[in-house]
């Protein structure tokens, strides 16, 4: 997904303290990376795809081993495409524009593209514990996960579980899905699930990928 940096972008040092993180822990989180205005229009428009019916049932696995399976996750999801995107959509977009370029001078991984979707937990809704990068494959290379959901607190649920050293379930970081929080980490270095949210829980969720 390839699409151009909005006229007014982020600030290079927030996006260069991002791709410092990455290089020293493998993680970046910051609160209030959009403004209020634009996470709000972004919920809204979340809500409004939900209320009528416009998201689907999220899956697991690609191609052939591709299913819906609400064991493991219950989310429902549209992906995101430059050509029909809102205009709250695509600034935002612009704004991963400009931080996929501060990550490849960071971390030389080479990403080429974005792909995301928005993604609506409806309450006792869940993703069990999972890697990003699907099997026999590593064009994921960084997780980006910013939250919609204001006033949200620990008695909600839906927190995000990360899992620092993959052979230690007991060692976790768990973070709220506050509004604004952005989450980066390198997608095959961080198992992480989403514990059951207790109300609905929106977040535009997506990869930085390298080519095939």
């Amino acid at each position: 997904m390839m699409v151009d940096a909005p006229a007014a972008g982020m600030a290079e040092d927030v996006l260069t303290g991002i791709a410092l993180d990455l290089v020293e822990t493998g993680l970046a989180i910051r609160d209030d990376f959009l403004p209020q205005e634009r996470i709000a229009q972004l919920a809204s428009e979340g809500r409004a795809l939900l209320n009528t019916g416009e998201l689907h049932a999220a899956g697991i696995g690609r191609g052939r081993q591709f299913q819906a399976n609400s064991a493991i996750r219950g989310d429902r999801i549209q992906w995101l495409e430059p050509a029909t995107a809102t205009p709250a959509q695509r600034y935002y977009l612009g704004i991963l524009e400009e931080l996929r370029l501060a990550i490849n001078r960071g971390l030389y991984l080479g990403l080429f593209e974005f792909e995301g979707h928005l993604a609506v937990y409806p309450p006792g809704a869940f993703y069990r514990k999972h890697l990003d990068q699907f099997q026999g494959t590593q064009q994921r290379l960084v997780t980006v996960i910013l939250y919609l959901n204001p006033d949200w607190r620990e008695e909600d649920g839906g927190l995000l579980r990360l899992y620092p050293d993959p052979t230690d379930d007991g060692r976790h970081q768990d973070l709220l899905p506050l509004a604004g929080r952005l989450v980066c980490f390198l997608s095959g270095d961080y198992p992480h699930e989403v514990l059951p949210a207790r109300r609905e829980r929106l977040s535009i969720t997506g990869w930085f990928r390298k080519r095939d």
